[in-house]
């Protein structure tokens, strides 16, 4: 005999893109305080792919030099979500960058991540992955995370 489960408390925030209802998922979900947040792209809070890697005849990206530019984008997604629950980058834990080139990441990753973190050693674990292709063909990195809220102290 199976007992019910009892559901948890969520909070989650979208943008309101087109690519949210097709998938069918939510961009950040908040439990208790942790916080998790979706691969999130280079875009504009409308959807419109910003710093776009040219595609070939197959659809496949041709020039990567477009990675820094999205990278940034990406993070400033990232710290918009993270503000939806009270947090900043500051409360990430974990991150994991998915990206196609992961030479063109690495140029890069260091100098854009520590100005995005406003730190010299980011205080998270990260991970990069090298992979064949992201949901949307020009883009050139996916990054998802993890992010924890403090508890409250007394003073």
């Amino acid at each position: 005999m199976f007992e019910k489960s009892h559901p948890i408390e969520k909070k989650t925030t979208s943008w309101g893109v087109s690519w949210e209802d097709a998938y069918g998922y939510v961009q950040a979900i908040q439990v208790g305080n942790d916080i998790y947040v979706s691969g999130q792209l280079s875009h504009d809070e409308s959807g419109t792919f910003l710093h776009p890697a040219p595609l070939d005849s197959t659809g496949r990206p041709t020039d990567f030099s477009m990675m820094e530019a999205q990278m940034r984008v990406t993070y400033d997604n990232i710290a918009k979500l993270l503000a939806r629950f009270d947090a900043t980058l500051d409360n990430v834990v974990a991150e994991t960058l998915y990206v196609l080139d992961v030479d063109a990441a690495f140029s890069v990753a260091g100098t854009v991540r520590k100005a995005a973190y406003g730190i010299e050693r980011p205080q998270c674990a990260s991970d990069i992955i090298g992979v064949s292709r992201l949901a949307q063909p020009v883009q050139l990195i996916e990054v998802s995370c993890k992010a924890v809220l403090g508890k409250a102290t007394k003073v």
